[in-house]
Order: C-alpha cells, then sequence, then structure tokens
C-alpha cells in the first residue's frame, strides 16, 4: 500500500539544514541546552502519556517548541486532502502571517531554502506526513541543534498522535463488540460500524455497506451514511449486477485502493481491481445532474471466506490521496465485524421468515375460529329460508313480496359470507407475493372485511380516517396486511365489551403516519417494555408472536413502531413507514 504523500513511511522526521550550514555554535551545543532540551521533552510527553484529544497536543507542542528555542512566534500548519495549500490550525500570535504555499512545498517532501530565523518540525500521522511545526525568532539565527530539538518534540508529538489514534481504535472495535454481544438488531450493528469508521478513517463522501445474494448474482445497499449532506440514503436496496470477473475479486482478507485524480480510476493497491471500482462508483449519474460530489478516493474491501463471498464494504472520498495504507489497514481490522453483522443480518432475516410464517398459520387457523359464529350465522339464516320458499312453491301459495324479502335476505347473507372468505383469501393471495410496495388502504379494507363482523358483535365503533391518495409505502402487500390483521385484533381483543377502534393515516414528508388507538383496558406499566419480546403474552391462548412480527415488519420496511398504553384508558400504536420510491 501507498503512503499518500509519496514520501518514506519509515523512520522519524529527519533533521533540516539550515541556511547558514552545517556549522553548530558553541552555544547551542552547551550542556545547558541539553539538559534543558531533554527536559521539555519529558515534561512534553509526561503531560500527554494519558492525553485522548488531538486538538490539545500540537498547540502544546507548539508552545513547548517556542519556550525552548527562545522564539516569540510559531505556528502549527495542516495539509488536508485535496487542499492545494496547507492550512493553519493555530498560531502566535494568533494575527502572524505565514508563506503557506513555503510550509505546503515542506511538508511535501520539497527542500526549499530555509531562513537562519526558522525552524520547522514535521508530524507525522496516519503512516504520512500530516503537519509541521513552525517556529520563527525575527533577529535571532535558530542553529543546527535547535532544529535538531524541535524535530524531535515534532516526533514525540507525532507519537503522542499515533497513540491516540490507536486507542480510538480500540474504542470503536469495544463498542462495536459490545453491540454484537448485545445481539443488535443487524441494521443498527451495520451502521455502528459505518459511523466507527468514520470517526476513524474521517472519509467525507460516503460509506456502503453491500451484501450479496448469490441466486441473482448482485450487490445489494443494505446501508449507507453520507456525509456532505443531512439526509438518508436514497440508494438503500439499489442492486448492482455482479459479473463473473468482479466476484472473482472479492477475496478474503483484501482491500482493494482506488483514486480518481482526472477522469478514471486509478488503483494504487497494484490488484488490476479497477472494474470494481468503476462498478461500485453509483453516484456518478447523480454528479452530472449536479445532485452530489464526485467520489475520487476509494476504499474497497470485500467480505468473504475461503468458500463463501458475503458482501462488501466501500468508503469513499471526496478528494483524491484521502486514503492511503493506513487506512487501508484500518478498514481491514474491521472486516470480522462486517462479516458477523452481515451473517447475523442473514440469520435475523430466516429467523424472521420463519417466524412470519408460522404467525400467518397461526393467524389463518385463528381467523377461521373467529369468522366461523359469523359464516354460520349468515349461512344458518339462509337454509330455514330457502326450504319456507320451497314449501309455498310447493303448496302453490307464493306471496311475491313476501318471496322478495326472503330474497334479500339470502343475498345479504351470501355477501356477507363472501366478504370474509373474499378477505382471507386476499389475506392469504398477499402473504405469498413478492411485492416491492404496498397499498395502505387495500390493506386496510382487506383486513376489516375479515374482521368487520366480529368487530360489530363485541360493539365497536370503527372510525376510519385516512387522508386521500396516500401513495404506496415500501415493502410486501402481504407483509402489510398482516401486520394490520394483528394490530386490529389486538385491539378487538382488549374490547370485549365494546368501544371505539380509530384507524388513522396521513402523509408526514416522505414517511406515511399510521395510527391504530382503541379505548380498551390498556397494558399494564410492567408488561409494556415486554410486549415485544417473542412468546410473550397475556392472552391465554396467545403464542406471544403477533407484536414482534410486527416490529420485524416494520424494521424489514425501514419504518418505526411505538406503543403507549394507560391502563383503564386504552393503548395506541403509531407506524412510521417510508413512502415507496417507486
Amino acid at each position: 500500500m501507498k503512503a499518500n504523500d509519496g514520501t518514506s513511511t519509515s523512520g522519524s522526521p529527519d533533521p533540516v539544514t539550515d541556511s547558514v550550514g552545517p556549522g553548530r555554535a558553541s552555544s547551542a551545543h552547551s550542556m545547558e541546552f541539553e539538559l534543558r532540551c531533554l527536559r521539555h521533552l519529558e515534561a512534553f510527553t509526561s503531560r500527554f502519556r494519558e492525553a485522548s484529544e488531538i486538538k490539545k497536543v500540537t498547540p502544546a507542542a507548539l508552545r513547548t517548541g517556542m519556550e525552548l528555542l527562545g522564539a516569540r512566534e510559531g505556528c502549527v500548519a495542516v495539509l488536508v486532502p485535496g487542499a492545494a495549500q496547507v492550512a493553519l490550525t493555530f498560531s502566535v500570535p494568533r494575527e502572524s502571517s505565514w508563506d503557506r504555499e513555503f510550509l505546503t512545498a515542506f511538508i511535501r517532501g520539497g527542500e526549499p531554502r530555509i531562513p537562519s530565523h526558522l525552524a520547522l518540525g514535521r508530524l507525522r500521522r496516519r503512516g504520512r506526513m500530516w503537519g509541521i511545526l513552525a517556529v520563527r525568532s525575527p533577529g535571532n539565527p535558530l542553529h543546527w541543534a535547535h532544529r535538531e530539538a524541535l524535530s524531535s518534540l515534532a516526533a514525540k508529538a507525532s507519537e503522542v498522535l499515533a497513540r491516540i489514534d490507536q486507542e480510538r481504535i480500540r474504542e470503536v472495535r469495544a463498542r462495536i463488540d459490545c453491540k454484537i454481544l448485545e445481539q443488535l438488531r443487524p441494521k443498527d450493528l451495520f451502521y455502528q460500524l459505518l459511523h466507527g469508521l468514520h470517526s476513524l478513517t474521517q472519509y467525507d463522501h460516503s460509506a456502503s455497506l453491500f451484501i450479496y445474494e448469490p441466486a441473482g448474482g448482485t450487490l445489494e445497499v443494505v446501508a449507507e451514511t453520507i456525509t456532505w449532506k443531512k439526509g438518508k440514503s436514497d440508494k438503500i436496496g439499489l442492486k448492482l449486477h455482479l459479473p463473473p470477473s468482479s466476484l472473482a475479486l472479492l477475496r478474503p482478507g483484501v482491500v482493494y485502493g482506488f483514486d480518481r485524480p482526472a477522469k478514471r480510476w486509478e488503483e494504487w493497491t497494484g490488484s488490476k481491481a479497477v472494474s470494481l471500482a468503476e462498478l461500485l462508483d453509483i453516484n456518478h449519474l447523480d454528479v452530472e445532474s449536479g445532485k452530489v460530489p464526485l467520489d475520487r478516493s476509494m476504499l474497497c474491501a470485500p467480505l468473504a471466506t475461503p468458500g463463501r463471498v458475503l458482501g462488501l464494504l466501500k468508503v469513499a472520498a471526496v478528494h483524491a490521496g484521502s486514503f492511503g495504507s493506513y487506512e487501508g489497514e484500518l478498514v481491514g481490522q474491521f472486516l470480522p465485524h462486517a462479516s458477523i453483522a452481515l451473517q447475523n443480518s442473514q440469520r435475523t432475516e430466516s429467523l424472521e421468515l420463519n417466524l412470519l410464517q408460522a404467525e400467518r398459520k397461526h393467524a389463518m387457523a385463528d381467523l377461521a375460529r373467529g369468522v366461523a359464529h359469523d359464516v354460520n350465522n349468515a349461512l344458518g339464516a339462509v337454509l330455514p329460508l330457502v326450504q319456507q320458499m320451497r314449501a309455498e312453491v310447493a303448496a302453490g301459495r307464493m306471496d311475491v313480496s313476501s318471496f322478495s324479502e326472503d330474497l334479500r335476505q339470502i343475498e345479504g347473507s351470501i355477501q356477507t359470507s363472501r366478504r370474509i372468505f373474499g378477505g382471507m383469501l386476499s389475506f392469504a393471495r398477499g402473504s405469498v407475493q413478492n411485492t416491492v410496495s404496498a397499498n395502505i388502504k387495500q390493506a386496510i379494507d382487506n383486513t376489516r372485511a375479515i374482521l368487520k363482523d366480529g368487530l360489530e358483535r363485541r360493539g365497536i365503533h370503527v372510525v376510519l380516517e385516512l387522508e386521500r391518495d396516500l401513495p404506496e409505502v415500501q415493502g410486501s402487500q402481504g407483509d402489510l396486511e398482516q401486520l394490520f390483521l394483528n394490530l386490529l385484533t389486538n385491539s378487538r381483543d382488549a374490547m370485549p365489551l365494546g368501544g371505539r377502534l380509530l384507524i388513522a393515516g396521513r402523509r408526514a414528508e416522505q414517511s406515511i403516519e399510521l395510527v391504530i388507538e382503541d379505548t380498551g383496558g390498556g397494558i399494564p406499566p410492567e408488561n409494556l417494555p415486554k410486549v415485544f419480546e417473542p412468546f410473550f403474552s397475556t392472552k391465554p391462548e396467545g403464542n406471544g408472536l403477533g407484536l414482534s412480527i410486527c416490529r420485524s415488519i416494520v424494521w424489514q420496511m425501514q419504518g418505526k413502531l411505538d406503543i403507549n398504553s394507560t391502563p383503564g384508558v386504552g393503548t395506541r400504536v403509531t407506524v412510521i413507514i417510508p413512502v415507496s420510491p417507486q
């Protein structure tokens, strides 16, 4: 891997030859100066042995150097990736001016002629030249020993910076390890990983996590952070076809690095994988329209085992040269965490699918028991009427008006049965449809068709408050109907003696807010934290999967579900689901 400034990556900053030549003044070589230098270096090292704030290190190093050299002016300059010149992060006095072009040439490895009143010390960080300590003393020449002392101080400061960076890496890894042990929701773990990498690599464009789907030969974006704007990614769910040549590049333990200084991607890790950068350059169309900045630096890390490809981690920056060997090795350290996150996601998805199928079967059985009474009542009224009508026809005493009224009652009973069975059929049909967007009104209508008679029999008044022309939401139609069926069934069971059931829906920016509110007995405070736990139920015949499935469905739709309940007053469930991008 490369060092981003093109310089050697080994050793400490070299002493700088000054304009007065290599002659050493006897005063600069005095034992007193050497002792002072050692004391200052020891004091600085002791002060920052346990430090954790980088922004305090370089100003303190500069002040130490100024005091050691007896100088009145100094500055700290840092070279930001992509910038034409260094940026002054600290200066004494604050209003002093510095030749930033000169400092930039020095930090980039040049050998400009250094004035006799100036001393410079290179700061190394993240495997490359990062900044400068600059001290000047107008009218008072600084000799070789002064420059050597400042260079040694810069080396000590670089060691402190490296220690703090390593400590941050350990902290981030420990935090993610803890989240893994807590069995955090996979999608939350994805973003913990991406945010942790941001704090360490300081990427300023985006980071994405892709999951590989062998059946379709695609990479799907399952998580993405965007640092140049506030807002959610619109690339979640995007699928990229992975050609066999690119699939062959997804090997375990490899991190590819690319830069785009001009129009084309160039690789600096020597693996001939430019095609992978071109495949993952998913923002180029938006760049052409002026919506997003171009990513010019990229790290690609396959997530794979010797026999299986799991996915891929991509980190991008706005400026070419932002990443080097340090960042590549850093990303490599987090590949096991990303692999665990993807494997957890796949296992969780499989478990949730099995739970959902089990809950569907239970729901259908429960529905059959629940509607049996309504269907029996409807069909039970038909048989006596038909028998009576046949007897009247056989006896030749048929009354037209009475006959018409009997037919009307028969028709009503059949329509009731048809509505109930139609709702159950729609529910069953929706469970096997693999749709990517769902219609809220249709889901509510199908669910109400199943539960309507049971709600009316219990004296429950349904209030429907849906905004007109609600857009479709992202997710499966069957899953949405399952969600409503579970929530409405819970509300029905909470009001055995009747009550009011509100079903409301409105658009809220790029989401739909749904509310299911009942006037039932409510949930005791001690049970409220447990309602989403699988197999927790207060119903004698409940399986405890209803609300757990609801939460999983909403999570899959990238939404939120919240429950508020007051015993004796009722329960309010709020669901927020993103609008379908289609």
